[in-house]
């Protein structure tokens, strides 16, 4: 029998509560007819009335408030796309983000990077904290692996490294840039209190930063043509293009392609000569 399109909601919710372990969430296992949870037991867990659990199910209730679907989905034990699915049904727009610390990147993700040759990329967390690299970067951006983690974030080498800032055709259009995109990307990811001790520091380690940081600008990453100018084979012309991460909302990929042929002998040179120099300071994160 074709399941109806009416109540999309009210389906989605009754088959997440069916698959729930009454015993393991703390209730009596007697006088059950069905699988799964009554829609008591979720209004309890949820802190809603069981009346209105049911119109919602039912599809009689109206459009919810925002911590109406929010409580639901921790009373349901839903996964972030789950949450995001029942927002989508019940109030047709996702819902807040909600910041969470990176964990890290998968074996799978390092290899996408290796897979990148001659092209220098990255993996960055919203707060701008390089998290995975590969041996292009190393040897066009720097050496991600000789820094400490807590110093490999992008606004700190922008402002604070004067190897970084020389390397940059027009440090002060970058820095701008940098600090609009990154104030975007801290907010879309709900991470604006988690930035508040970096964006403290960089005021008083650089008032360029703090000068710029006032103006409130907002940039979107996007793509575009970044230059550098390398101090051993001279000026660079990389076309950068940034990736969000399905699944992983925390992290983005940015990928700097070389723009024209000159540029990829320009990088490969480069990889040969960081390869020669020191074969341990090439490593990848682990």
């Amino acid at each position: 029998m074709p399941v109806s399109n009416d109540n999309l909601l009210g389906t989605y919710l009754k088959d997440r509560r069916k698959k729930l372990d009454p015993a393991a969430l703390g209730f009596s296992l007697t006088r059950r007819r069905t699988p799964g949870l009554r829609r008591e037991e979720v209004a309890q867990r949820a802190n809603v009335s069981t009346t209105w659990y049911t119109w919602l199910e039912q599809g009689r209730g109206g459009a919810p408030s925002a911590n109406v679907p929010d409580r639901i989905a921790q009373a349901l034990m839903l996964t972030d796309v789950e949450r995001e699915h029942i927002f989508l049904l019940a109030l047709g727009r996702p819902p807040e983000v909600r910041y969470h610390a990176v964990g890290g990147v998968t074996p799978r993700l390092q290899h996408v990077l290796d897979a990148l040759e001659y092209s220098p990329a990255l993996i960055k967390t919203f707060t701008w904290d390089v998290v995975a690299w590969n041996r292009a970067a190393t040897a066009v951006l720097g050496n991600y692996a000789e820094l400490v983690p807590e110093q490999r974030n992008i606004l700190r080498m922008i402002f604070c490294d004067p190897r970084v800032r020389a390397k940059q055709a027009d440090w002060e259009s970058v820095a701008r840039f940098a600090v609009g995109a990154f104030r975007a990307d801290a907010t879309r990811a709900g991470a604006s209190r988690e930035v508040e001790a970096l964006i403290d520091e960089l005021s008083r380690l650089s008032p360029e930063f703090e000068a710029i940081w006032r103006d409130n600008d907002v940039r979107a990453h996007g793509e575009g043509t970044k230059h550098l100018k390398h101090p051993q084979v001279g000026l660079l012309a990389l076309e950068y293009s940034a990736f969000a991460i399905d699944g992983r909302p925390d992290l983005s990929m940015i990928v700097y392609h070389p723009a024209t042929s000159a540029d990829v002998d320009r990088i490969k040179t480069l990889m040969k000569l960081q390869a020669e120099a020191s074969p341990a300071k090439n490593r990848l994160p682990s």
